[in-house]
């Protein structure tokens, strides 16, 4: 029974954290892409 309330309230929990580090992933990577391109209009 403890085991199932604690999973049950990480279920409710997870899907927003989930969310919010597949946004900062999905931003790193937008960034990253960028950099190069930023970086070269930088220098030249």
């Amino acid at each position: 029974m403890e085991f199932q309330r604690r999973y049950g309230r990480r279920k409710k929990s997870n899907p927003k954290r989930g969310i919010v580090l597949v946004l900062l992933l999905f931003l790193v990577i937008i960034l990253w892409l960028y950099a190069d391109s930023i970086l070269e209009q930088i220098f030249n």
